[in-house]
């Protein structure tokens, strides 16, 4: 059987502290299972010549150019004996990684573990395929999941309680797109219902033909269903907040300071916007919310925790105070 050797990015020991191997073949197999089920015979972090790699064994006649999306993927070889040979494999996006890597600000989740999650929640799904979905990251931030949906060619939709934010990344996104001179209409509004502001709204489209769509509100993430009504989302991904930084507003008005009482109250106001099939994946501190506490969360939220196997695979030690694992759920049809 065929067998491949993917060469990781340097960056990604320094993302993992080591665990960048194990994440990517954990990645791996979901995302290959969900492209070509059967497809994957193994995969397992080897070395050659004291050098890291991810050996991935294929069936016959599959594409190996699937792995060129994988997030730490640098460069992937054909083994043929005791040579190497390079195998074209795109890495799937149709913008600059510098929308990825240029902003740079205090408490920003590494792009390369954001693409992990948004990998592995789109391969949960259990929707028909198709090349766009909408991503809904309800805890935006400053938009790293949305500026990643839109380089993989999928519409965005975030919720950032905090007004700055939301200015900060409608600010560079328009300013990046303008310098790449991109296709694009952008702009901001209040959204009002019946006399009361809701939200300030980035809306834009990106490309000239079929254009993507990026929609922000600077809103609670608890108004999440009020905002978009009828719209749907085909995933969630997000960052849980971390500890005590962010978090939502609450409903009287006060900061929800525990990360656990903020995902019991969201949700399932995240789930009645998720379509069914969809999936939702979340990225959290084990040392505020265990693994079980969270899964016990999204499964009193309707949600079926993917929970076998692989989806074990992605826990790693950040520093001394964070924990970092990822959770992937899905709605049922």
């Amino acid at each position: 059987m065929p067998e491949y050797l993917v060469l990781l990015a340097p960056s990604s020991n320094r993302v993992y502290a080591g665990d960048a191997p194990a994440i990517t073949a954990a990645e791996a197999e979901i995302v290959m299972s969900a492209a070509r089920p059967a497809g994957l015979l193994g995969v397992g972090p080897t070395s050659v010549e004291g050098v890291p790699y991810l050996a991935v064994e294929l069936a016959d006649g599959v594409d190996p150019s699937v792995l060129g999306g994988l997030a730490a993927t640098y460069a992937v070889f054909a083994r043929e004996g005791s040579l190497l040979r390079p195998v074209p494999a795109p890495d799937g996006t149709r913008f600059d990684d510098d929308l990825l890597t240029i902003p740079k600000y205090p408490g920003k989740t590494n792009e390369q573990l954001t693409r992990v999650l948004l990998n592995v929640t789109l391969a949960s799904t259990d929707l028909p395929a198709r090349g766009r979905f909408t991503v809904l990251d309800p805890l935006a931030g400053r938009g790293t999941t949305l500026s990643w949906a839109l380089t993989l060619g999928h519409d965005a939709v975030g919720v950032e309680v905090e007004r700055r934010e939301v200015d900060a990344y409608a600010a560079f996104i328009t300013t990046w797109l303008r310098r790449k001179r991109v296709k694009h209409r952008i702009g901001t509004h209040p959204l009002r219902r019946n006399g009361v502001l809701l939200a300030e709204v980035v809306e834009a489209q990106v490309g000239r033909d079929d254009p993507q769509t990026l929609t922000v509100y600077a809103a609670d993430t608890l108004t999440t269903a009020e905002l978009l009504q009828r719209r749907r989302a085909d995933v969630v991904v997000t960052d849980a907040p971390y500890g005590v930084a962010r978090a939502s507003r609450g409903a009287r008005g006060g900061r929800e300071r525990s990360p656990a009482q903020l995902l019991e109250a969201a949700l399932p106001v995240w789930m009645s916007v998720l379509r069914p099939g969809g999936a939702v994946g979340i990225a959290w501190n084990t040392h505020g919310l265990s693994r079980d506490d969270l899964a016990a969360l999204c499964g009193g939220a309707g949600l079926e925790v993917c929970d076998a196997g692989p989806f074990r695979g992605f826990a790693h030690r950040v520093d001394a105070g964070i924990h970092r694992d990822l959770l992937v759920a899905r709605k049922p049809r």
